[in-house]
């Protein structure tokens, strides 16, 4: 016997209760009259025990039959309403939505565009994560993320929103005090502050128009698992930082900080909106994929 319960046997069985017709039975079930004549057998067979008396005019319930119509019916019950709350989930939004973000580009650009959002849809909720690590969306069961990087090959669902520039960034005093770097491998020789969750570990990649590639591990005294606790010590003057427009553009506005080594650039990487492989996505996360989709498409991504 199977450790799992014959579930359609089950619910084939209470539909015949139910219209007290192994005919009736099939052509509301949209099935043919022997799968449910075998369906109602193999149920007998797996039990045991005789759940109809069938005559040629009359169809009646044994005792064993009468026993179990009643947790059956419950059974069909349950399971078309879990179907159907199921159902109006994935064609209305209406649920939570876990959407995995990036702590400072959740605060400054995500978070501001929520209540258009939850105005909306008043139905839908949004259990917002801000975290730089990357999340295991599938793992710790979340229903989409943004990402912003170049992405590496994976099952994940990618939709790219738009590019987001990195800069290479150091204070006007720093820069007085110890020098511009003009190429890549200078900054061997210069304070530079880390990202803990850099794609390349710790290496910084450049290359410029001409086609020449320069890679450097720069080292300082500040490591950070969040791109925006470097700012105040470049703003100081401390050190150097690479850092996306949406965490030093308005630093650089303002002239708090200047981009270094203009001729060369690292690899730019984009903001993505990921989702788990599989089958339709629930009506739910679909309306907050395209509204996020319209939002950075629209305004590339830049806040700060």
């Amino acid at each position: 016997m199977s450790k799992l319960p014959d579930f359609e046997a089950l619910a084939i069985f209470a539909k015949v209760v139910e219209l007290r017709s192994f005919a009736a039975a099939a052509t509301e079930l949209v099935l043919s009259k022997a799968t449910v004549s075998k369906a109602v057998s193999r149920l007998e067979q797996r039990l045991g025990a005789r759940l109809f008396n069938r005559t040629s005019r009359r169809l009646a319930l044994t005792d064993a039959g009468q026993k179990l119509a009643g947790h059956a019916t419950r059974l069909l019950a349950d399971g078309e309403a879990v179907e159907n709350e199921a159902l109006s989930q994935s064609s209305a939004p209406r649920g939570l939505v876990r959407l995995a973000v990036p702590m400072t580009f959740g605060v400054k650009a995500v978070a501001p565009l929520l209540p258009e959002f939850l105005a909306a849809y008043p139905e839908v909720s949004i259990d917002l994560h801000l975290s730089d690590a990357t999340v295991d969306l599938i793992g710790e069961g979340f229903d989409a993320g943004l990402r912003i990087a170049r992405l590496p090959d994976s099952s994940l669902i990618a939709r790219r929103l738009c590019a987001m520039p990195r800069y290479t960034v150091a204070a006007p005093s720093y820069l007085k005090r110890y020098g511009r770097p003009t190429h890549p491998m200078h900054l061997a020789q210069h304070k530079c502050f880390g990202y803990a969750y850099l794609s390349t570990a710790g290496v910084w990649h450049y290359t410029n128009a001409a086609g020449e590639e320069a890679s450097v591990r720069p080292a300082g005294q500040l490591r950070v698992n969040n791109g925006e606790a470097l700012l105040p010590s470049v703003v100081a003057g401390l050190g150097i930082a690479d850092l996306p427009h949406f965490i030093v553009g308005d630093a650089i506005a303002s002239g708090e900080v200047e981009v270094i080594l203009k001729g060369w650039k690292q690899p730019e990487g984009a903001v993505h909106l990921v989702t788990p492989p599989g089958g339709p996505r629930p009506a739910r996360v679909e309306v907050l994929a395209e509204f996020l989709t319209k939002k950075f498409v629209k305004g590339k991504g830049r806040s700060g």
